[in-house]
């Protein structure tokens, strides 16, 4: 459409293309309503406050509209599901932007992996934006599928979806000027450049972000995103499948503060989706927990627009992207009607895409394993032991006395001491890695996982080497996904055959393996809520404070295997 015939439909010269008539507006700057049509030709906002006509008229009486959510930072592999499914399952509920960072698959599939989310971005409903993944690997105690150094980076630049470089992981590398990480932040500089900063502070902070890093979501007190606040950070409040800091960061998101908080998922899968809601559900719980309306509105569309620079949307005003949610009341947040892009999200608009075939396939090449390479040797009885905090993806270093028994330091059910380990899955090495976990409450059996942040090797956790060694080799044999063994039997299963990480399947169909899978998990003892994606997050050693890798237990404080 041309300029002229926005201007045109805007002055009301000639009919809208569409008109949303009878709802008012929510203006997220000066926090009152408008009265009036809202009038959209083609993919933008051409005018509000006024009557119109339109070749297409929506009666939405009684509605409150408001912009399209943004999800400022998110991984749509932990949604278990394609991009294209993933947008069939939320932007239904009003999320119209994702900013998303493809380093999951990424590190199983390098460049090809992020192209493919790229491609995708170009045939979604939603806007999906791909940032360039920084850290793959996230650090040099993996071995991961893929390495992507800053010229691979930069060749990826030039898409229409790229705003710049995504999460900084390696913050001791920034902190003490790694040439790998430099060369990345130089090549960037002057872009928008995303942080992650686990418990960071003082002049470690101050340095991390003079480096340019822009935004950060890793926050989990007040305390700690009010010191980043201060430090010119906007501060992503995150509300995960398993990092969950909405309730500890909601005091801080106030009508001050809403104009540099944002919110985001990070990782959310799809039972908390269908269970409980994506944006919508943080917005409706930020507001039952006494946050101020507009705050919470503010945060989740124009804060967020502004933190990425993305200055087309986050309003509902004429020359902005048509992005528009309905809804018959805001502290419900329920949406009757969304608009990406100026198209109604309905049936007829997913069916229109043009879905692309997926990439990495065939990616679990894991070594076959038995029951002994479970044992965990050692001399000394005091044993590192990774603490399992429900709700965080940070962990405890604690320190318990093991005897070896016959050379073998094995699980111990009654003190919730289970076996962890780590199988290298890429065919580069074929490590193992065994250690200690507390947390899980698993009385038998074993679980298994190739959704392992963010190398993605096979990591396990049990009681029972012989379901411990079942589960593993299951996982090759079905290219990747979950498995849950007991008694020398695979007891649920979720095959992720693109890149051991996403089904070709419904998030429907997702779903209700996912709740077959936690069910099981749960008849092995299992206590945690969540304990697929906490069982991914072990492996991740940039967040403190213990962790495992294939090259054995990580001492993320002290940012070496140990």
């Amino acid at each position: 459409m041309t300029l002229e015939t926005r201007i045109q439909q805007a002055r009301g010269e000639i009919p809208a293309d569409l008109v949303l008539r009878g709802a008012k507006v929510l203006c997220v700057v000066t926090g009152t309503y408008i009265e009036g049509d809202v009038a959209i030709c083609d993919d933008t906002i051409v005018g509000i406050g006024a009557g119109y006509d339109g070749a297409r008229i929506i009666e939405l009486h009684g509605q409150i509209l408001v912009p399209g959510f943004i999800d400022t930072h998110l991984h749509i592999e932990s949604s278990l599901v394609t991009p294209f499914e993933f947008d069939r399952c939320v932007a239904p509920r009003g999320v119209t932007t994702a900013i998303c960072d493809p380093h999951e698959i990424a590190n199983v599939a390098g460049s090809a992996g992020i192209r493919y989310f790229q491609d995708a971005s170009s045939r979604t409903v939603m806007d999906i934006r791909v940032n360039l993944s920084s850290c793959v690997p996230s650090t040099h105690m993996e071995t991961a599928g893929a390495a992507l150094d800053a010229q691979d980076l930069l060749a990826l630049a030039d898409h229409p979806s790229v705003i710049g470089l995504a999460e900084f992981m390696n913050f001791p590398g920034v902190i003490h000027r790694d040439p790998g990480c430099m060369a990345k932040l130089h090549a960037f500089a002057g872009g928008h450049i995303d942080g992650h900063a686990p418990l960071l502070s003082g002049r470690d902070l101050n340095a991390y972000i003079s480096a340019g890093i822009r935004t950060e979501h890793e926050s989990t007190t007040a305390a700690e995103a009010r010191e980043k606040l201060q430090k010119g950070l906007r501060c992503l409040i995150r509300e995960g499948s398993v990092s969950k800091d909405m309730v500890a960061l909601a005091p801080l998101l106030t009508p001050v503060t809403a104009p540099y908080m944002c919110l985001c998922t990070d990782d959310r899968n799809p039972l908390d989706i269908a269970e409980h809601g994506h944006l919508d559900h943080m917005i409706r719980s930020l507001i039952a927990m006494g946050c101020d309306t507009l705050a919470v509105y503010r945060a989740a569309s124009l804060s967020a627009a502004e933190a990425f620079g993305l200055k087309d949307r986050g309003q509902i005003a004429p020359g902005k992207r048509a992005d528009i949610v309905a809804l018959p009341d805001l502290a419900a947040c329920r949406a009757s009607l969304v608009l990406c892009g100026g198209r109604v999200v309905d049936d007829a608009a997913f069916a229109a895409r043009d879905v692309i075939a997926p990439v990495a396939r065939d990616s679990v090449r894991a070594p076959k394993v038995g029951a002994r390479d479970f044992r965990h040797a050692g001399n000394s009885p005091d044993t590192p032991v990774i603490g399992i905090l429900e709700g965080k993806i940070i962990t405890q270093h604690l320190r318990e006395e093991i005897p070896p028994q016959d050379g073998d330091k094995r699980p111990d059910p009654a003190r919730d001491l289970a076996r962890v380990a780590v199988v290298e899955r890429h065919g580069r090495n074929g490590n193992i890695a065994t250690g200690f976990v507390r947390g899980f409450g698993m009385t038998s059996g074993a679980i298994a996982a190739t959704v392992a942040h963010d190398h993605h090797n096979i990591v396990t956790v049990g009681v029972d080497y012989d379901d411990l060694a079942l589960a593993v080799n299951r996982l090759s044999e079905i290219e990747g996904g979950f498995v849950v063994a007991h008694g020398g039997q695979v007891v649920a299963e979720l095959p992720l055959p693109v890149a051991g990480l996403m089904s070709l399947d419904s998030y429907e169909q997702v779903h209700a393996r996912l709740v077959e899978l936690r069910s099981a998990a749960k008849s092995l003892g299992v206590t945690l809520e969540e304990p697929f994606l906490q069982l991914a997050f072990i492996a991740l050693p940039v967040i403190p404070h213990l962790k495992i890798t294939d090259f054995g237990m990580v001492d993320v404080d002290r940012f070496e295997v140990i």
